[in-house]
């Protein structure tokens, strides 16, 4: 059994993506209507991370990838994500560009706080993915205009971008 699964953050980039689930299936690109990208996530106050925001505004929308996971590796994904805890999931009618609504999860985010900002490395692994899927350039745009800062951790914005060699 597998499941469709809408990305709209860090795990659009493919690398980190297989790097997480190597089985991973890319379907392609997608759009969530009446919801926007922010980085309101919070990761324990340090930074923000991707959520969905619902606006219910039919101008609004977030762009991503849809991957294809199976069971075994949503509940590896799960962990990653921090469900329950971090994120919760909630299934969405996501818009290909063949004209097709697809039937997805997705996670958004259960602490938020509006005043943070990503990482340098976070909103680096969203615009590779992003730029990657070839996603529309005003959206890329948004990501690129998006304020980040320095990760004090060092050795974790080091490890985090060796998946890109």
């Amino acid at each position: 059994m597998s499941f469709i699964y809408f990305a709209y953050g860090s795990n659009m980039a493919s690398h980190r993506l297989l790097h997480r689930i190597p089985g991973a299936k890319h379907l392609g690109t997608a759009w969530l209507s009446q919801h926007r990208l922010s980085f309101r996530k919070s990761d324990n106050g340090e930074s923000g991370k991707c959520d969905i925001d619902m606006t219910g505004n039919q101008v609004d929308c977030v762009h991503g990838v849809v991957y294809r996971i199976s069971v075994q590796e949503k509940a590896i994904l799960d962990s990653y994500e921090g469900l329950g805890v971090s994120y919760n999931e909630k299934l969405v009618e996501v818009h290909t560009k063949s004209n097709q609504i697809l039937s997805a999860f997705t996670y958004y985010a259960l602490k938020i706080d509006e005043s943070l900002v990503p990482y340098h490395w976070y909103k680096g692994h969203v615009l590779r993915g992003a730029i990657e899927h070839e996603l529309p350039a005003a959206y890329i745009a948004l990501i690129e205009a998006t304020p980040s800062k320095i990760d004090p951790d060092y050795i974790r914005s080091e490890r985090e971008l060796a998946i890109y060699g």
